[in-house]
């Protein structure tokens, strides 16, 4: 049931995104602590990464950001229709980057870069760690996407028995701003691994 006061659910969101930005933000301050422990190890691990993959999954995202801000403006207008189309596009675009992801491990694992493989009982403490931050905060990052994605199927739903519309639509809009904010870390992750 959307909620009784638009504004209290907004800053109930908002209080959840601090929570989520203080979890983040605490493993960014990890990795940077280890970086400028083993800044060598840390360059030597990163030119192992794909930037192909990298700039695919933020220009995919950086892309799902948009139509989400257009599913919101649509509904704003009273056009729900193209409201559903845009919600349905970003969920499409989150689950096209969870695919990506998917491929992207993959290839790592494929070459026995993973924690506990026996190639990384020869690599140097720097860049064990490098890569186990990696798998770690993409791995999160990644099941943020993907509950991202039910929650914005759940307002499509919402949306088209009309239990969401343009006076009544707290739930997309949170929504959206979960969405932002998981956009918002991939571009920080992107600088952090890839650049």
């Amino acid at each position: 049931m959307p909620a009784k006061d638009p504004e209290v659910a907004k800053l109930g969101m908002w209080l959840f995104l601090l929570t989520e930005l203080l979890l983040f933000g605490g493993l960014f301050l990890l990795y940077a602590a280890y970086l400028y422990r083993f800044p060598n190890e840390f360059y030597v691990a990163g030119r192992k990464l794909s930037l192909f993959y990298g700039t695919f999954n933020t220009v995919i995202m950086l892309v799902s950001s948009w139509t989400i801000a257009m599913s919101i403006s649509a509904l704003h207008r009273e056009r729900t229709v193209m409201s559903r189309s845009m919600l349905l596009l970003t969920v499409l675009l989150g689950l096209i980057f969870l695919v990506n992801k998917g491929f992207e491990w993959h290839s790592k694992i494929s070459e026995g870069l993973y924690p506990n493989s026996s190639l990384f009982a020869t690599k140097a403490d720097g860049e064990v760690l490098f890569f186990g931050l990696y798998y770690l905060m993409t791995g999160l990052h990644g099941i943020h996407v993907a509950v991202g994605c039910g929650l914005l199927l759940f307002a499509f739903w919402w949306l088209k028995i009309g239990k969401i519309n343009w006076k009544d639509n707290a739930l997309l809009e949170n929504a959206a701003l979960c969405w932002h904010l998981v956009d918002l870390i991939l571009g920080f992750y992107f600088s952090t691994f890839f650049i």
